[in-house]
């Protein structure tokens, strides 16, 4: 069965919602003061693109073809490509600036997917993310454990009790405090690799 993030229009409804309620804001944060080149990890309908200042060029990957095609429609000037975030085609160290919203719920080796991710990014460079994580609290956690199953089917991939957070420190990253704003279970961060780690 085909979920809600494999349904464009619907997604896309869904996404209006939550816009409208403040998260278009987190949006604008997340890429609206990048200077140059930028690759997004799962760029899905594309919500994220007319957000770029004009002089950035955009890069956006995402495995679900439909889902790019309504991401042409929002930014025509974008390079476009279909891929999944554990297997980007590009070179080591081609990107100073990697962004991804609401991605690593639904990537289905999110260790994969952030290796790669350091991989493409600059020694220096900046991964910025907007995520929901797993609950603090230990009886709301296993309510997500618990509606897991049946979410993850209704929605095509989204696992509501995955910590990605704590993936990205996992994986080698470093997240700046200063750069962080947790809100419920929602993350917006930017993190680096630290010096001598890449």
């Amino acid at each position: 069965m085909r979920g809600i993030e494999h349904i464009p229009w619907l997604y896309d409804a869904l996404m209006s919602v939550m816009d409208a309620t403040g998260f278009r804001r987190w949006r604008r944060r997340l890429v609206g003061e990048l200077q140059t080149l930028a690759l997004e990890v799962g760029c899905g309908t594309g919500r994220n693109l007319p957000l770029y200042p004009t002089h950035t060029q955009a890069v956006a990957i995402d495995p679900d073809l439909g889902a790019l095609r309504r991401a042409r429609r929002r930014a025509p000037l974008a390079l476009l490509v279909v891929a999944r975030a554990e297997a980007l085609p590009f070179r080591d160290r081609s990107f100073p600036v990697v962004v991804s919203g609401l991605v690593f719920c639904s990537v289905q080796d999110p260790d994969k997917g952030l290796s790669e991710i350091r991989r493409v990014l600059e020694p220096t460079g900046q991964l910025r993310m907007i995520e929901h994580v797993r609950h603090h609290h230990p009886t709301l956690a296993r309510m997500q454990d618990g509606v897991q199953p049946a979410w993850t089917w209704v929605t095509g991939g989204c696992h509501p009790n995955r910590d990605t957070e704590a993936a990205v420190e996992r994986a080698g990253f470093a997240i700046d405090p200063e750069d962080r704003v947790a809100k419920g279970v929602m993350r917006r961060f930017s993190a680096r690799i630290p010096p001598g780690e890449d």
